[in-house]
C-alpha cells in the first residue's frame, strides 16, 4: 500500500526536493507526496512543489497567535483531505518553523519526522551549526527523528556525522550539513514507507 506523504515547509524546500527526487526516481517506491503545506505564503518550497505538480496549500497563521491547536487543526484537516492520515500517512517536517501542538503530534504519533542539523541530543533548537562552531566541537552532523511533544527530542531514526573543519564558517558548515541531509532524509522516508522502522521506546530499529 502506498504511503501518502504530507510535507510541512516554511523555507527553501531543498529537503522537499530531495525527497521528491527520490519518489520520482523510484528510490522511494512505496510513497508519494500528496500535499505540501506552508505557514509562509512566499515560501520558495511552495513553488518547488508546484513545478513538480504537487498540490500546495498556504494556511495563514495570523489570527491564531497563542492558539496552536486551532491552527494545527486546519493543517490536520488539509492533510486528511489529501489522504495523509494516522492510518496510512507520513508527515514530514522540512524546514517547518512552527512548534506543533501536542494534539497534532499525538494524531500522527510515530508517523511524523523531522530533520535537525546536529547529532542530537547535542544542540537542539535553532542555530545548531552556529552553536557547534562556538562550542568548538570537532564532529557534528544531522539527525532524522520521529516527532514527539518536545523540541528535537523524539526517537532517532538515522544520524550521520561529519567533521568540523578548521576554516569552517556557519555558512560553509551549514551547506555541508545540508548535503548530508539531502541523502539521509529520503533514506529515512524510504525505510518508513517500506515498513522497516520498528520503534521500541526511544530506540528505532531498522529491519532488514
Amino acid at each position: 500500500m502506498t504511503v501518502n506523504i504530507g510535507v510541512l515547509v516554511s523555507g527553501e524546500g531543498t529537503n522537499l526536493q530531495a525527497i521528491n527526487d527520490s519518489v520520482e526516481s523510484g528510490k522511494i517506491a512505496n510513497g508519494t507526496i500528496s500535499v505540501v503545506i506552508s505557514n509562509k505564503p512566499d515560501a520558495p518550497a511552495l513553488k518547488r512543489a508546484e513545478k513538480n505538480g504537487i498540490d500546495t496549500l498556504y494556511i495563514d497563521p495570523t489570527n491564531y497567535k497563542g492558539r496552536r491547536w486551532e491552527y494545527d487543526q486546519l493543517t490536520l484537516k488539509a492533510l486528511q483531505a489529501h489522504g495523509v492520515t494516522s492510518e496510512n500517512g507520513l508527515v514530514v517536517n522540512a524546514g517547518y518553523m512552527r512548534i506543533l501542538s501536542p494534539e497534532f503530534v499525538r494524531n500522527f504519533w510515530m508517523r511524523e519526522m523531522n530533520i535537525h542539523p546536529s547529532l542530537l541530543p547535542a544542540f537542539p533548537g535553532l542555530d545548531a551549526p552556529k552553536e557547534a562552531l562556538e562550542y568548538g566541537v570537532k564532529i557534528t552532523g544531522c539527525t532524522v527523528h520521529f516527532v514527539d511533544e518536545g523540541v528535537d527530542t523524539g526517537p532517532v531514526i538515522l544520524q550521520e556525522a561529519l567533521s568540523v573543519l578548521e576554516n569552517d564558517t556557519v555558512e560553509t558548515l551549514t551547506n555541508r550539513i545540508h548535503e548530508v541531509e539531502h541523502r539521509l532524509y529520503p533514506e529515512a522516508v524510504k525505510l518508513f514507507t517500506e515498513r522497516k522502522l520498528l520503534v521500541e521506546g526511544r530506540r528505532v530499529k531498522v529491519l532488514l
